[in-house]
């Protein structure tokens, strides 16, 4: 059967605190462990990192979702190598790249998906800032193009960018549909129209919780329509440290992030049984 995975983002442990103490990658892991994650989500660096994420979660059954930035089509090669000798459960491909000529934007996605057909695991692109997928525009202009291309929906990026009108309006709401439509796994914070990254437990915050559970809630119901009966949908908390995190005037976080991203996961798995119990 259908099943739902919440990983926890390595880069989102880290807890940049003007006191300077960091965990270590060890302890990082044993932490999201601990706490009943699935897996984990890292960027990639050397391979040295790359074996002890994997000599740390495959023994204790937790997937691994990897992230790169290539920007060039040969960039990828290397990763899809890499990433062959292990049991990654998907690649995220932040496409590092700005070309304002459309043909570049085309002629790149191709080369990827054309390398990504030799691999036998699944490679995703991001939706995010400052990359290809940028804009809520041009994203949807490349999915005329590649109608089955599959995303990987970090939403946030597109509230943020787009700064959309609140309400948010049925035109808008249409447009992150298509999109969401196209995306086999997120990656999970909640935006407001002016910062990428809000703390979930304010109350004064909730509109945009709502209006994010909504997008994941549509988002969790069309993969189930579209994917198959023994595959997994990865969520991952990605709630950042600073400057994706606000700041006080300390230099220090206004809330628990830790706690933040617990409580994330609550939400991300409620969604999750709620429209697994609800007619498709």
């Amino acid at each position: 059967m259908q099943q739902f995975k919440v990983y926890q983002s390595l880069w989102a442990m880290e807890r940049r605190h003007t006191d300077g103490i960091e965990l270590s990658l060890h302890e990082n892991l044993e932490k999201i462990h601990a706490a009943g994650y699935d897996g984990v989500s890292f960027s990639l660096g050397d391979e040295a990192k790359v074996r002890a994420v994997d000599a740390f979660c495959t023994p204790r059954g937790m997937g691994m979702e990897w992230q790169c930035f290539p920007k060039t089509v040969e960039d990828l090669l290397p990763v899809l190598e890499l990433a062959s000798k292990y049991p990654v459960h998907h690649l995220d491909v932040q496409p590092d790249a700005r070309p304002r000529d459309f043909k570049e934007v085309v002629r790149l996605i191709d080369g990827w998906r054309r390398l990504a057909e030799q691999v036998d695991f699944p490679v995703y692109i991001e939706t995010h800032r400052d990359r290809i997928t940028t804009d809520l525009y041009a994203t949807l202009d490349i999915l005329d193009v590649f109608p089955d291309l599959k995303l990987l929906g970090d939403l946030s990026h597109f509230l943020v960018g787009r700064e959309f009108a609140w309400p948010v309006s049925d035109e808008n709401h249409a447009y992150m549909h298509r999109v969401i439509d196209n995306c086999w796994a997120f990656h999970g914070r909640v935006a407001s129209r002016e910062q990428v990254q809000i703390e979930i437990s304010f109350p004064a915050h909730q509109p945009w919780v709502e209006l994010f559970k909504g997008w994941w809630r549509y988002g969790f119901q069309s993969w189930q329509r579209r994917a198959g009966p023994d595959d997994s949908l990865v969520f991952v908390g990605e709630l950042g440290p600073k400057p994706y995190a606000i700041i006080g005037r300390d230099g220090n976080d206004l809330s628990d992030r830790w706690q933040d991203a617990l409580l994330l996961r609550d939400i991300a798995q409620g969604l999750w049984a709620e429209v697994s119990g609800a007619p498709k």
